[in-house]
């Protein structure tokens, strides 16, 4: 096992799948020349050439289609976009084109897609640079979305999402790629789209994805030395989502806090929270609860971006109320 940065974990998963396939290619913004604007194509120019490793001018839509096309001839493109705020410009490539030709051409032209993206508030970025947008993408029948939370989970659903034979987004987080983690190659790896249970705990699961998880991981420890334990998943993914792993969390603690960056209307927490809520109704002590952004475009002031998102401890605070009810405090 390796110690590596985030960034890192993923250019390695790059260079494996390209050495492995020459069908692998990948396209955008300065992914070539310049290594990419967070350093995840560093080196793979130099090693691939510039057929393989193709930078692009600043026109989403436009190379997004290509990548379209290219998986239609047979190739596995790997789409950069350079932040999910500038897919908006290539909504038309990924909705009506990736998402949809397999299902209208019958299964002729499978779709071996991957789009990766960064997404989430950063450090005062502004409103239009620090959207959140995934729920947007998980309403798209025929995309799969994944969602990496660490250096490990980078590696692995990279790889497998270049094997895919469905577009699959790779949504990261700006603010993990310089977080460090052990990254073992040689052992296999969990299915792209299995939720897995990072802490184990009797009062409450916790269910978080993405940059959330660290934090999720920090409150628990933080509830832990107040006898409040927490069971804290790690999504993964959010198309499609586990379902057996989180009603199996909830079935032993009664008890359910979604935690999400994106903004709490309509986000994924509020489909999480009704289907958890279909299917552990009669087992629930408490209300399923959200602690999710605010429902405003993110400020520039660093205090109040910083207010904008959940904090660790607002992940305690509402953990703490939910063990307050019916008097469940320890």
């Amino acid at each position: 096992m390796s110690e590596m940065f985030y960034w890192q974990a993923l250019n390695r998963a790059m260079d494996a799948e390209m050495a492995a396939d020459e069908t692998v290619l990948t396209l955008g913004e300065d992914v070539g020349l310049y290594g990419g604007t967070y350093r995840v194509t560093e080196g793979l120019m130099a090693k691939y050439g510039e057929w393989r490793v193709r930078d692009t001018p600043i026109s989403e839509n436009s190379f997004t289609g290509l990548g379209v096309g290219a998986a239609m001839l047979g190739l596995r493109p790997v789409v950069e976009i350079m932040t999910i705020n500038f897919a908006l410009f290539a909504m038309d490539a990924i909705v009506n084109m990736a998402a949809k030709i397999p299902f209208m051409s019958g299964g002729q032209f499978p779709m071996p897609l991957t789009i990766r993206m960064p997404g989430g508030v950063a450090k005062q970025l502004g409103a239009q640079h620090s959207q959140r947008l995934e729920h947007m993408l998980m309403n798209v029948p025929g995309l799969r979305m994944a969602v990496p939370a660490t250096p490990q989970d980078a590696y692995w659903q990279l790889r497998q999402a270049i094997r895919s034979d469905d577009p699959v987004i790779v949504l990261e987080h700006e603010l993990l790629y310089f977080s460090k983690g052990g990254v073992d190659e040689m052992i296999s790896a969990p299915p792209i789209h299995q939720a897995l249970v990072r802490r184990q705990g009797r009062d409450i699961t916790c269910v978080a994805y993405s940059r959330m998880l660290p934090l999720a991981l920090q409150a628990a420890e933080a509830l832990a030395a107040e006898g409040i334990e927490l069971t804290v998943i790690d999504l993964r993914s959010l198309s499609p989502i586990d379902w057996d792993t989180c009603i199996a969390a909830v079935e032993q603690t009664h008890r359910c806090l979604i935690v999400e960056e994106d903004c709490r209307f309509a986000g994924a927490g509020a489909e999480l929270a009704a289907t958890l809520q279909e299917h552990c109704f009669y087992l629930l002590d408490a209300p399923i609860r959200r602690v999710a952004g605010m429902d405003i475009p993110t400020p520039f002031n660093g205090t109040l971006e910083a207010a904008s998102i959940p904090q660790a401890d607002d992940i305690v605070q509402a953990a703490r109320q939910m063990m307050a009810r019916n008097g469940a405090v320890r």
